[in-house]
């Protein structure tokens, strides 16, 4: 095999072969017999190690001046083996395999001998589904999770990917949503890094068990009618000397120059993303999670340090060669990134977690955007916690921290996150940041969570929030599942469950998430209280929200609604049901025939103190002028 005989060398070496996971790496020739691939560029000498050679060196052959090394040997599946690379100064050095699809457990880093992953899918019907639907007129609420602290063995051992699957789908499916996403599930060493400190870009972790099982969870999990997202991290990857870092005994996936490859905020290494070959490996490992394990989408992580140069502590004054501080190689590498991804899988969701203003995030390329099509909405989340933090009486000349968001909010496609960074470090709970007793923090809570639900954009949650849970979340340890016998925290998880599918059953709340006409302001300028109207495809579908800010009941509070008839309360966040106080609900309102707000009617609500009502027509009456 030489690269005159394997164009997909040439595409490996051109950054263009999306698929290396199927030649790099190790493969089942035949029976018994592994073929050995790897990109070694500056090695004087490569060779393979492991179980089947007793770790003695066997030997690797150049493959003219692609910068790959190839052999073959005998051996059994489950056998760990490395590779010894023999650098320009003579020195032998101990490296994984970049392609493995898996490893062993931690702390060694050995691969497996392990060919692809197989499995027999039993998927299609949610694979139609999804290209049939575009997700923008979609609900879209998802489930972020932690596997390895989701739940634990009595003994504190992690739960295994089969023990998951029969423990987390069922009860994600039940509390009403549409997607899990699952920080990384990449391989990698430390606990304490939650899976954004890789090593193995091909391989599921070991601490939960088989790949096979982890494509048996994905399969679960879309017979269930869920979607499964997971965490992926291009920029940078761990230090350890024995994984990608210095990998031929140069610079190989990361920057030539120290300065830029080194990560000093996360303690990495950045990947030279304008190398061609990196790219052909990273967009690789996109297309394995997407294509081969049936995956979603991806929320790609800390997009923002792939986009500037100067993103990175110490790096304030560093700048491109036309002496700006865009990240010149890190927009292209995501640019052709989305590209090739939704070129294979149109229905995909590409999610960056970026932080900064960049513009046109989510905007496709040929409009000048990076083509992904969705983007978190950090600016809301920590206005929105910022706000109800607050005293309810220290609030009144900040609604402006809420009502800004609608400045923008549909100058990308956002999806409104409250993720495990909220709720970690320190940060607290979603539940233990409101302020007041126990029950004014669930009184709030519950507000916050119709803000959220309701606010054009898509979902997410992270695990443990739905609940209210009072500790913050820690990954060395299941989550407080005990606080369930607390009637307050069972009640939040009710009202939660009841929220979500409230969401998913009112198209208004979603169909038009990206769409000005989604949205009408009746009530924005407070200081107390806000009311807006979300509206469906047609004039008959809308919901009206009002959000009582205060802990103060108004009786009598008039409402501004688009058509007279009858109206019904369908969630009051104050119901007994879910922790409140009333036992009594208003349910069907009659319109007064006054206008009110710009809107042709009104209807009058008593509105609980600390609340948010959801209103919905029942039978309305349109005048002929009306449309």
């Amino acid at each position: 095999m030489d690269e005159t005989t394997s164009p997909w060398l040439y595409l490996f070496g051109r950054g263009e072969d999306y698929q290396s996971y199927r030649r790099f790496g190790a493969h089942l020739v035949s029976p018994g017999v592994w073929q050995f691939l790897v990109w070694a560029p500056h090695a004087a000498g490569v060779a393979v190690v492991g179980d089947f050679s007793d770790w003695e060196p066997v030997a690797l052959t150049p493959i003219g001046e692609t910068g790959c090394w190839q052999g073959q040997h005998a051996g059994d599946v489950g056998q760990l083996y490395k590779f010894h690379i023999t650098t320009q100064a003579g020195e032998v050095i101990e490296k994984i395999d970049p392609y493995a699809f898996a490893f062993e457990k931690k702390p060694g880093t050995a691969a497996k001998l392990c060919d692809l992953p197989k499995h027999e899918w039993h998927d299609a019907a949610w694979q139609d589904l999804q290209k049939q639907q575009p997700i923008y007129s979609r609900p879209l609420n998802i489930y972020e999770m932690h596997l390895g602290s989701f739940q634990r063995h009595e003994d504190g051992s992690y739960l295994s990917y089969q023990e998951l699957a029969k423990l987390v789908i069922p009860y994600v499916k039940q509390m009403g949503y549409t997607h899990i996403e699952l920080m990384p599930l990449m391989e990698h060493l430390l606990d304490a890094s939650w899976g954004y400190q890789l090593m193995g870009y091909f391989a599921a972790t070991s601490r939960f068990g088989a790949p096979e099982d982890f494509l048996a969870f994905v399969d679960a999990a879309h017979k269930a009618g869920l979607g499964v997202i997971m965490d992926w991290v291009p920029g940078h990857f761990i230090r350890n000397t024995d994984t990608l870092a210095q990998f031929d005994g140069t610079p190989t996936f990361e920057y030539q120059d120290p300065h830029r490859a080194d990560n000093v905020r996360w303690g990495t290494w950045n990947f030279d993303l304008g190398k061609t070959q990196v790219q052909s490996f990273l967009i690789s490992s996109a297309m394995y999670w997407l294509d081969h394990c049936h995956l979603d989408g991806l929320r790609v992580d800390a997009v923002s340090n792939m986009l500037y140069m100067d993103y990175d502590a110490g790096k304030e004054n560093d700048r491109n060669v036309n002496g700006g501080r865009d990240n010149l190689e890190g927009q292209a590498f995501l640019k052709k990134l989305n590209t090739s991804v939704f070129a294979a899988h149109p229905e995909a969701l590409m999610i960056a977690e970026e932080s900064s203003a960049f513009p046109k995030v989510s905007a496709p390329i040929d409009m000048g955007g990076l083509g992904f099509n969705y983007k978190w909405n950090m600016g809301w989340m920590n206005d929105t916690l910022k706000y109800f933090e607050m005293d309810p009486y220290a609030r009144r000349d900040h609604l402006n921290l809420l009502t800004f968001s609608w400045v923008y909010t549909y100058d990308e496609q956002f999806i409104l996150p409250f993720s495990h960074d909220e709720v970690v470090h320190g940060k607290k709970s979603l539940m233990h940041k409101m302020p007041g007793d126990r029950y004014n923090q669930f009184a709030n809570l519950r507000v916050m969570f119709v803000w959220f639900m309701t606010h054009p954009g898509k979902k997410l949650l992270f695990m443990g929030s739905e609940w209210g849970q009072f500790l913050e979340w820690r990954d060395y340890s299941a989550l407080e599942w005990v606080d369930l016998d607390d009637p307050m925290n069972a009640a939040m998880q009710q009202f939660t469950k009841t929220l979500n599918k409230l969401y998913k059953k009112r198209p208004s709340l979603w169909v038009n998430d990206h769409d000005p006409s989604g949205m009408q302001v009746t009530k924005g300028d407070g200081p107390e209280q806000l009311a807006y109207i979300r509206k469906g495809e047609t004039a008959d579908d809308f919901t009206i929200v009002v959000l009582n800010l205060m802990p103060e009941e108004i009786q009598n509070y008039p409402i501004a609604v688009p058509a007279s008839g009858d109206y019904e309360i369908v969630l009051n966040t104050e119901s007994y049901h879910f922790g409140g106080t009333w036992r009594r609900l208003q349910r069907t309102l009659h319109t007064t025939g006054e206008p009110m707000d710009g809107q042709p009617d009104q209807v009058r609500v008593v509105l609980p103190a600390m609340s948010a009502l959801l209103i919905a027509p029942k039978k309305i009456r349109r005048e002929p002028h009306e449309h």
